[in-house]
Formats: structure tokens, C-alpha cells, sequence
């Protein structure tokens, strides 16, 4: 079994063809039960629409038996180790798709044994799988991610690392992260960029609107309240004001082929407007079923290696 735990995991070879099997699976639909009589377990620690939802359809379209697992529902609740639940449920399952407000180590640790995939379907350092959905929306869009220019609009949170690292996985693809100061991608983060990238990442971090590059082909934002999780400054809000996407903000950076996308839910009136989300630049609902078809694409590479 191979794990998908960070984009870090996959050559550029392996997330082309992540994104290439995920578009195809969008436009043709599954062809074959690739996951007939395996089994797949999903255990979310926090709550989840769109990416539980796109697991259990993913790997039931393909075939698999699904259990899924809540947040009290397994015994690392009651001290046991990482390592033991995923040894023994790798007695049981193919794989384990996992969320949790924990950290890449500790799925790492879960996923110690060859006899369990472990899937990162959201941590507090990184949304792969989103960012392959994110891709795959783009690739159908566009027809290539060479030579396109994503802005991505708000906090430098797990869905902004994940493109940053994608980006540096992906020829030719350009990333401007504009973030609120104070809010930006973590250094740590840019550095592995530039060591995966080669040093060739066409990957900028910047903290004013003015000074982005445009147009842009595709403008990407996300909730501005990342995973519940409370920001320390009461009035943390005031830092974002001039970083909502409305028609305004466009008009600014956006060529007439630019396309918006959010990776949902979205606060509407916060990070983005009603005008935008629901207008004809959007592809927020079509990315949204590419939740599934990345899914499918991925649980396929990592039970079946293909």
C-alpha cells in the first residue's frame, strides 16, 4: 500500500497523473470497479461535507465496502498508540482516509505499517487531496497548467500549502499567495517549495493586494476561519478587509477568461461575495465534484499502485 499524506509523498510524474486520471474520470465516469472487494475506512475527527462525502462516493462508485469512524468512535480515545491502531486495522482495511486538527507526523506514524494506506484528507499542515481536486478543475478548465497563473486569496493555511506544493510539483504552473500580514504561509513551508521545486518554483508570497501581477488566469480563495480553529487576535477580521473577492477585486486582477474557485463551504459576505461565488466566472461547484474524482484517483494509486 502506498500512503498519500503530503504532496510531498508524489513525484511530479505521479501528481500529473493524479490530475490526468482525475479529469478523466470527471468527463467519462468510472469505467471499471478497480476496488471491488476492498475496504476503506473513513475517521474524521472533525466535521466534514464535501470531503467525507467525496470519499464514501469515491470508493463505493469504485467498488470498495466503506465504515466510517467518528470522532470517539476508535480507541486512540482511550491512549492507544497510533502506531497499534493502524497496525491492526491494517488487518481489516485497504485504507484509511483520515481528517484531523493534528499534524503530517502523526499520520505518518498511523500509516507505519505496509499493510495500510493512509490518506490525508485534511491536517492542520496540508490538504493534498484538495489540491489535486483544485488542479484537476483547473486542467479541465484550461486544458493545461503550464503557463497558468493561480492567485490564491486569504490565509496562508493547509489548502494554501498544499498548491504552493503542488505548484512546485506541476511545470510551468505559477502561484502567488497574497496573505495578510501576520497570516501568511509559514516559512518552513516556502523552503521545502524551493527544495522540492529544484530551486525552478514559480511560487510568490506577497501581503498587498497592490502588488499583484495580473490578470490572472484563475483567482482561488478560502474561509477565512480555517477548521474552527479560533485566531488569537479578537479582532483578527480587520487584517482581512481588503482581501474579499467581490466584483470590485476582480475587476482589478482578472482577465475576461478568469475563473474563480473556493474549496468550500464558504462565508459568504466574508471571504467572498454572492456576486462572485454564484456568478459566471465560478467553477467553485464543478471543483466541488472534483473532490470525488480526485478521490477516486487517489485511492486507486494508493490501494492498487495504478
Amino acid at each position: 500500500m502506498r500512503n498519500l499524506i503530503s504532496l510531498t509523498d508524489l513525484s511530479r510524474s505521479d501528481l500529473a497523473g493524479l490530475v490526468a486520471g482525475a479529469v478523466r474520470l470527471g468527463r467519462e465516469g468510472v469505467r471499471a470497479k478497480t476496488l471491488t472487494d476492498r475496504s476503506v475506512g473513513i475517521y474524521f475527527s472533525k466535521s466534514s461535507t464535501r470531503t467525507r462525502t467525496a470519499f464514501w462516493a469515491a470508493a463505493t462508485r469504485l467498488g470498495a465496502h466503506v465504515v466510517t469512524y467518528g470522532p470517539d468512535e476508535l480507541q486512540l480515545t482511550t491512549g492507544e498508540t497510533l502506531e497499534d491502531t493502524g497496525r491492526v486495522l491494517g488487518e481489516y482495511l485497504d485504507a484509511l482516509v483520515v481528517r484531523t486538527n493534528g499534524h503530517v507526523e502523526e499520520m505518518r506514524r498511523l500509516g507505519s505499517t505496509s499493510r495500510l494506506a493512509v490518506v490525508n484528507a485534511l491536517s492542520s499542515d496540508e490538504h493534498p487531496t484538495q489540491a489535486i481536486a483544485d488542479l484537476t478543475a483547473l486542467a479541465e478548465e484550461f486544458g493545461s497548467l503550464n503557463g497558468l497563473h493561480l492567485l490564491v486569496v486569504g490565509e496562508g493555511n493547509s489548502s494554501s500549502a498544499a498548491l504552493a506544493l503542488a505548484a512546485a510539483l506541476t511545470p510551468g504552473l505559477r502561484v502567488t499567495l497574497l496573505c495578510p500580514a501576520g497570516y501568511e504561509l509559514r516559512e518552513d513551508v516556502l523552503g521545502v517549495v524551493d527544495r522540492l521545486g529544484e530551486g525552478r518554483a514559480q511560487v510568490e508570497a506577497i501581503a498587498n493586494p497592490a502588488l499583484v501581477q495580473g490578470p490572472v488566469d484563475a483567482v482561488y480563495t478560502s474561509r477565512w476561519q480555517t477548521m474552527g480553529v479560533p485566531k488569537e487576535d479578537p479582532d483578527w477580521l480587520t487584517a482581512f478587509e481588503d482581501f474579499r473577492v467581490d466584483e470590485e477585486f476582480l475587476g482589478r486582477v482578472a482577465a475576461p477568461h478568469t475563473a474563480f474557485l473556493h474549496d468550500l463551504p464558504a462565508v459568504r459576505g466574508q471571504e467572498v461575495t454572492d456576486a462572485v461565488l454564484d456568478g459566471a466566472r465560478s467553477r467553485a461547484w464543478r471543483q466541488a465534484h472534483h473532490k470525488m474524482t480526485a478521490a477516486m484517483a487517489v485511492l486507486e494509486w494508493c490501494i492498487t499502485k495504478d
